[in-house]
């Protein structure tokens, strides 16, 4: 009977939940047009560094639809950073209080990059050089494959528009939120968040809960839907290498004078192998094992190594342990590298200097400023002369290996606890709101500076994904497929309504 008993009680939660979300979608597909509309107003603001006025509009604006759904919502300023929207709604009996992030900035724009204006979202039948969809004249349901271009509609622009329609159709439905809800919208975050901190610290009764949720970043290239425990830390650097003050004829100094295209390459080579491992001695010593729980749930991800092979072009992997074991560990990236010129434009001649950008993506419990010191003993060791400014004649003449260094950003990874009640209650949530097992991810690959979040609150910090994976994310003709936005809002529902710990 004991064991009757206890069937019982684990269905009870799941076909409650079943019928919230049979009555989640009847709304969606009822609004499609109303919940894409609200889509496409949002990526027409010009919500990016280069446009001060679209972020303080954009925040402005989210501010009014929170507002008119019933939420306290109020802009929260520190000079110098665009206003982080918050807003607070109580939910009669709830006894946990859940903040939703998500940030409203996007990437800058290159508009020549792009196959359509960033700012003017357009609809296609799937990827690129898909068909333009009409949209004035195109009829709900819409095709769940069809795709919304434009800058930041799926980094994060998908994940807000996520959360109203999924309130706005709990609302519908007459089903109030089993936590109190709280939301926090930065636009910041693709400048690294600087100011965050400092707003987070200065509000911080203001912002107290027992959990955030996290909407950034793209769902596993299963398109399954996931929850991931914490993102890996990043810091970026840009180097220049000196040759000779003039370009020189290679003829004539070619094997004499030092080529800074050629000392660039050496450089690289020198930090990372073929593989993608980094050579630096002592450069993971800070690393933090995974744990049994986590090894576990890479294991069970569904396999996507050999799809995403073909679907990127390429012939291999760096290194075998697969795509989200790989995440798991620091990395350097090579962004670009300039020097001379290619093509018919080069010279036959030895370029004056090579630019070599990076990024370097951490991993608990490395920090920047020991990431920093290891790279730069390591150049040090290896006959580097490191300097922060452009060198003088005196400085060129006196080393022959000059490297200017410089460090932009910077902060830890993080990785949550996979095993506290309130990450139990999320899996198991997302896994009813599913219908499915869901991916759970110990880490993201990509950084977001959640971190700040565990340090200031002291609370499990926990990812909630919608944006498909193969969205052009941070680059052109970013876009957002549609059966994830409608994915997305019966998470997000499922979240609000029956989360409980």
């Amino acid at each position: 009977m004991k064991i009757l008993f206890a069937v019982l009680a684990a269905l009870i939660p799941a076909a409650a939940q079943a019928a919230m979300v049979d009555d989640v979608r009847a709304y969606r597909t009822a609004h499609e047009a109303e919940i894409v509309g609200r889509l496409s107003e949002l990526t027409r603001m010009r919500s990016v560094p280069a446009d001060p006025e679209g972020l303080t509009n954009t925040a402005a604006r989210l501010q009014a639809l929170l507002q008119e759904r019933g939420f306290a919502a109020q802009l929260l300023t520190a000079a110098g950073a665009p206003p982080v929207v918050f807003a607070e709604l109580k939910s009669a009996g709830a006894k946990r209080t859940v903040v939703f992030y998500a940030h409203y900035d996007g990437q800058p724009v290159t508009p020549a990059e792009w196959h359509s204006e960033p700012f003017t979202p357009i609809m296609r039948a799937g990827k690129v050089d898909a068909r333009e969809v009409d949209m004035k004249n195109a009829k709900p349901p819409y095709d769940p494959e069809w795709r919304l271009y434009g800058r930041a509609v799926s980094d994060d622009k998908s994940s807000i528009v996520a959360f109203l329609a999924a309130f706005d159709a709990l609302k519908a439905a007459g089903r109030a939120p089993s936590v109190n809800i709280k939301v926090v919208w930065e636009g910041e975050e693709e400048r690294g968040s600087a100011h965050l901190e400092a707003t987070l610290r200065a509000n911080h009764d203001l912002l107290a809960s027992d959990l955030w949720l996290i909407g950034d970043g793209p769902m596993h290239q299963s398109r399954t839907p996931t929850i991931y425990f914490g993102a890996r830390g990043t810091m970026g650097l840009e180097s220049v290498i000196y040759g000779p003050l003039n370009a020189l004829h290679d003829g004539h100094y070619g094997n004499w004078v030092p080529n800074p295209a050629a000392m660039a390459a050496e450089f690289i080579s020198s930090l990372r192998d073929a593989e993608g491992g980094i050579a630096i001695p002592g450069f993971a010593s800070d690393v933090r094992p995974l744990t049994p729980a986590e090894t576990r749930a890479i294991a069970a991800l569904p396999p996507v190594e050999e799809q995403l092979k073909r679907e990127f072009g390429i012939g291999r992997s760096e290194g075998s342990a697969g795509l989200t074991a790989s995440t798991m560990r620091p990395s350097i990236n090579v962004r670009g590298f300039r020097a001379g010129q290619v093509g018919s434009s080069a010279a036959n001649a030895v370029p004056t200097e090579a630019a070599v950008s990076m990024d370097f993506r951490l991993v608990p419990d490395q920090t920047p400023a020991a990431v920093r010191k290891k790279v730069e003993d390591y150049l040090k060791a290896k006959g580097w002369t490191i300097i922060t400014a452009d060198p003088d004649l005196a400085m060129r003449t006196a080393h022959g290996r000059l490297i200017k260094l410089t460090w932009s950003g910077g902060y830890a990874a993080l990785r949550s606890d996979m095993d506290s009640p309130a990450a139990k209650a999320v899996i198991a949530s997302a896994g009813r709101a599913a219908n499915a097992q869901i991916a759970i991810l110990p880490m993201m690959g990509g950084s977001v500076p959640i971190n700040m979040f565990a340090d200031v609150f002291k609370v499990p910090i926990i990812g909630l994904p919608i944006a498909n994976h193969d969205n052009n994310q941070h680059a052109a003709d970013e876009n957002l497929r549609l059966d994830n936005l409608w994915a997305g809002i019966e998470t997000y529902a499922g979240l609000m309504a029956d989360l409980n710990w």
